[in-house]
């Protein structure tokens, strides 16, 4: 009872909060990240670890700017995506501008279904919001849940605000099927860890053996949909332009795990080329091939 009390407080608090400007809740996010970092020194092993195995070539010092950076842009996501709380339409749709959507509409004319592809970089939160307000169909967003169903009820109520559908991962195919007559985009943010009993393949993935989920391969190859890849660019702080590129129009046609290898392989050039906006602080290979 108590927590429950404590985790309304929190959410309400949070809502007071995003009323802030952006520019107010910046300079709250730089006294964030000195507490992050010097003070608690945050996952600082983890994160560290990650860059070393993933950047052999650079320098411990390069290695410690990246991880500077990170943590700097990790106290500003915090931030913004509380401001999502409270943040209007007109200004979602200022600060994440999109390239290729015509491609997603010629499908959606067809009565086609398309699946979209992408990883935890950049504000994929808000990158989400907009994408439901620029698209002529329903987007639906597989999303992992939260264990504490405050939060959980508070992030949702967020992300939804616009009319975005999310539907936990273990209910993908029911979503699916709830749908199934209407064309629409799935989005996957697939990057995270399975857990060791979904684990069941790994791929090369910045200079180590990854374990994979399989969803977006799974989905794609059952449901033939066309697949896209939405690359995230951090143009300045808290904008952003999002580029549509296709993955893979003929899931049929590519060999067993190669959407998966494809998606890690177009995820992967894109935090070489920045890559204090991935999420490092992710505990992301627990696991390696036995």
């Amino acid at each position: 009872m108590i927590k429950k009390g404590i985790a309304h407080v929190g959410v309400f608090f949070l809502y007071l909060l995003s009323l802030l400007p952006l520019p107010l809740l910046f300079f709250f996010a730089r006294l964030l990240y000195y507490l992050l970092y010097y003070v608690i020194g945050y996952r600082k092993k983890v994160v560290r670890q990650n860059l070393t195995q993933s950047f052999p070539e650079k320098s411990a010092a390069e290695v410690k700017s990246i991880e500077k950076k990170f943590f700097l842009y990790l106290a500003e996501l915090i931030f913004e995506i509380i401001k999502m709380t409270s943040i209007s339409k007109a200004e979602t749709l200022k600060r994440v501008k999109f390239t290729g959507l015509e491609q997603l509409e010629r499908h959606f004319k067809a009565g086609e279904s398309v699946l979209a592809c992408t990883g935890h970089y950049g504000n994929w939160e808000l990158g989400t919001l907009a994408l439901g307000l620029s698209i002529s169909v329903k987007t639906l967003v597989i999303f992992k849940p939260i264990k504490n169903k405050i939060f959980e009820t508070w992030f949702d109520c967020m992300r939804t605000k616009y009319g975005n559908v999310f539907i936990a991962m273990r209910q993908t195919l029911r979503g699916i099927a709830a749908y199934k007559n209407e064309p629409t985009l799935l989005c996957f943010a697939s990057d995270q860890s399975p857990t060791r009993e979904e684990t069941k393949y790994f791929t090369d993935f910045l200079n180590q053996p990854t374990a994979a989920l399989l969803g977006v391969e799974k989905i794609a190859k059952s449901t033939k949909r066309p697949i896209y890849y939405f690359k995230v660019n951090v143009v300045k702080r808290g904008y952003y332009h999002v580029e549509v590129l296709p993955m893979c129009l003929d899931p049929e046609s590519i060999r067993e795990f190669g959407i998966t290898d494809l998606h890690f392989k177009f995820l992967e050039n894109i935090i070489r080329e920045q890559p204090q906006y991935w999420l490092w602080s992710h505990k992301r290979w627990k696991f390696k091939p036995e």
